[in-house]
Order: C-alpha cells, then structure tokens, then sequence
C-alpha cells in the first residue's frame, strides 16, 4: 500500500496532520489503515473509484469514504460530491490510498491550513480544516466531535510537532 511521502506531502506535519485526521475520522487502525473503510466502519474492497455506497446514519444519508471519510455524490441520494471535484483537481485516477492523501492535502489547502500546520500551529489549522471535516472541533454539522487535546496527542504521537 503506497502512502504519500513526506516530501510530497509538503514535511512531517502534514504527514501527521494526515495521520491526525485519520484519527478524527475513526479510521487509523482499522482495515487497510482507514483507507478502505466506509461511514460506519464497514470495510471495502478494491480502490479502482470511490465505493460510494450509501448509509444511513443518524444524520441522514452518507457515502464517507476511505481514512479521510470523504463524500462522493450518488444521484438522487447523496448531493456532498467533494471527491468528485476534489480528485479531478489533483489528476487521481482511482481512490487509491495515495490520491486519498493527495485528496486530503488539496482539502487542507483549499482551507489555507498547510502554512500553519508546517508552522506547528495546530489549533489554528484544525479550526480552518473544522468546516470540511465535521469530527474536528468547531465544525459546524453537528456531528460528535473530536477534543483538541486527544487530536494534539496523537498529532505528536505521528511526528508532528506543535509551536
């Protein structure tokens, strides 16, 4: 399983950024690392397209998808179509783990937090990245979500280091 490098990532903060959301999200660890888990926890298998298969969850219809739950649109069930607009601007061909990261990093700085995650400015780059993922703190979906203190935890515990 090929996972973006630090170089291309942009460092090792963003690397553990990465592994921070993943955290967030409820994926590191399981399956594939996260990469081949839907909303709920169910795994898939193959990463040829983004599985889209939808959900219910409390909060109405989901097709969160892969270590960074990201949402691709079902026609007449799931209008959230950030993977398909979000993979076309990085060139990913498939929902591989490595165009998971390239997707997640362009999320990030679509957001403008790659500047204060390099910097080590955690809280400033998790309130920024809060309106893309609702597991972050302040997010504004009304979703569970994460503390600021357990996302710094295991923000060191991937490497990152905070100002």
């Amino acid at each position: 399983m090929a996972r973006i490098t630090a170089n291309e990532a942009g460092g090792a903060n963003v690397l553990a950024f990465l592994d921070m959301l993943a955290t967030s999200e409820g994926t590191i660890g399981v399956g594939d690392d996260g990469y081949n888990v839907n909303v709920g926890s169910e795994l898939f298998t193959g990463y040829a397209q983004h599985p889209r298969i939808a959900i219910r969850t409390r909060w109405g219809w989901s097709d969160a998808a892969g270590r960074y739950q990201i949402m691709a649109a079902i026609p007449g069930r799931i209008r959230t179509d950030t993977w398909d607009w979000a993979s076309k601007a990085v060139g990913a061909k498939d929902f591989s783990p490595i165009n998971q990261d390239r997707v997640a990093i362009y999320l990030i700085a679509r957001a403008r937090a790659v500047d204060d995650i390099k910097a080590g400015r955690l809280d400033a780059a998790i309130t920024k990245c809060a309106p893309v993922w609702a597991s972050l703190p302040g997010s504004p979906y009304g979703q569970h979500t994460q503390l600021f203190t357990h996302l710094q935890a295991a923000y060191e515990a991937a490497g990152g280091t905070v100002a």
